[in-house]
């Protein structure tokens, strides 16, 4: 049942990019044959849609080798052909949400400030009470007191406990504590909030680094997830986003945000293939119940519905 509800809630979050770009291309498949002008509008529509260069070029490449291959003249006939092609971009062996059994489970959420960062901790935080875990919250964005208010906000919204220092401390302190007022009240996971920026990008990622050290000293194989929230309003730029951020903190998992609000939803093609990240929630609405297990079968037949 709650799977059923988050599939529904990933296609309804599509709305816009189906009734975008994506739309566009299925009336381009809807045509009686299949020409060069085809393909060229089929490129130009998927790059406008985000998915990219050197992804539209690897999709169209092979559907014109099956299209050839499998002697098909009708545009209509296609359709099935691209939904197999967007299919094979995304992996089908996406980590399950429920994680590992383990005493403690340590989440490392990333991302720069705006990108929906902390209200994404939020919803996680409702995704895994919902569920029977215990959940506690690291404030470990010092940089910014709007920050540490923000989740303290979520934090009492969601009735989980909040584990903050003042503006300015060291977030490696914070998160010292927040592991032992974990590990104290016997919870199941706890959810690091981080910087978004720093002066520079340089201390940005030493910040990241040393949290990354307190945990691993402190809890077994810490983190466990680290998990990068994008904007998938940003397009391109959230690309090169999760290229940064993977080189240097480890990234294992995507959280696109405000997926509902873009109609350019092809960006998720070109992080997945060509980062090699698998996206692992959606969140599709304001509302802190508004977030959706990523499933590919769910996200594909949506946008060409």
């Amino acid at each position: 049942m709650v799977f059923g509800l988050g599939r529904r809630k990933l296609a309804e979050s599509l709305t816009k990019t189906r009734r975008g770009f994506f739309g566009q291309v299925m009336q381009l498949f809807g045509a009686d044959e299949i020409t060069e002008d085809t393909w060229e509008e089929l490129e130009e529509l998927l790059i406008q849609a985000d998915v990219g260069v050197d992804t539209t070029i690897h999709l169209v490449d092979r559907l014109r080798e099956r299209v050839d291959k499998e002697r098909v003249h009708r545009a209509a006939q296609a359709r099935g052909i691209l939904r197999e092609e967007l299919l094979a971009l995304l992996p089908a062996d996406v980590p399950r949400n429920d994680l590992v059994e383990r005493l403690l489970t340590v989440i490392l959420v990333v991302g720069v400030n705006g990108s929906g960062k902390t209200t994404s901790i939020a919803k996680l935080t409702r995704y895994y009470r919902d569920r029977g875990k215990r959940v506690v919250l690291a404030a470990a964005d010092t940089f910014r007191a709007a920050a540490i208010d923000q989740l303290r906000i979520w934090g009492e919204r969601t009735g989980v406990t909040v584990i903050a220092h003042s503006p300015g401390a060291d977030p490696g302190a914070v998160v010292y504590d927040a592991i032992q007022a974990a590990q104290s009240r016997k919870a199941d996971i706890l959810i690091v909030d981080t910087a978004g920026r720093l002066h520079t990008k340089f201390n940005l990622m030493q910040e990241l680094k040393k949290i990354r050290g307190v945990a691993m000293k402190n809890v077994h194989r810490a983190p466990h997830e680290t998990w990068l929230v994008l904007d998938a309003t940003t397009g391109q730029n959230a690309l090169l986003q999760a290229r940064q951020f993977k080189e240097d903190v480890g990234v294992t998992g995507l959280i696109v945000a405000k997926l509902d609000s873009t109609a350019k939803g092809g960006i998720v093609f070109a992080i997945v293939r060509e980062l090699g990240l698998p996206i692992r929630f959606v969140c599709t609405g304001e509302g802190v119940t508004d977030l959706a297990e990523f499933d590919a079968e769910t996200f594909v037949d949506s946008l060409l519905e």
